[in-house]
């Protein structure tokens, strides 16, 4: 490969890794041509895009981001996949559920929340992490809570009070 080509592989990456908010490195080398098909389907039902990529392009685009990505860097070995997606745990679902019926993907690392995860061990942490929208969703439903009670409160003690009210003019 020309140094030109690679040059322009680097700055699709670099490109891609800005598209997207989080990514996991898995190995999925070992996998047969069916297992690899079904992989690829599965991503693009959830949204992730799939990529496979030499290791020293993807660490020379991951040099050139404005991000420190060096605690990823020793996983930078063998057979290395790529999986891009803005929803955090998505591809550690995927992982989980694939791994299921085959042995690969294996998990290497992922860059999820602006955190870093290395080692298959940390699969069940990433599914577990729920993603800004959903933390977003829970606050409100807590904002929310107290304010329907008072509502509550307030409309049934309205009744309360109306009932009252007919029951002394009535007498």
């Amino acid at each position: 490969m020309k140094k030109e080509e690679k040059s322009v592989i680097i700055a699709q990456l670099k490109e891609t890794l800005g598209a997207y908010s989080h990514f996991y490195l898995t190995d999925t080398e070992g996998l047969n041509s069916q297992q690899t098909s079904d992989l690829r389907r599965a991503c693009n039902k959830e949204g992730i895009k799939l990529l496979v990529v030499k290791n020293t392009l993807l660490q020379k685009a991951l040099e050139a981001t404005d991000t420190d990505f060096s605690p990823i860097f020793g996983v930078l070995k063998n057979n290395t996949t790529l999986m891009f997606t803005n929803t955090g745990n998505a591809p550690a679902k995927l992982i989980k559920e694939f791994s299921k019926n085959a042995p690969k993907p294996v998990l290497k690392a992922a860059y999820v929340e602006e955190s870093f995860y290395v080692g298959q061990d940390q699969l069940d942490v990433l599914v577990s992490i729920k993603s800004k929208n959903e933390l977003i969703a829970d606050v409100i439903a807590l904002l929310q809570s107290p304010a329907k009670n008072v509502v509550s409160a307030l409309q049934s003690g309205g009744t309360k009070l109306h009932g009252v009210l007919t029951t002394l003019s009535e007498r």
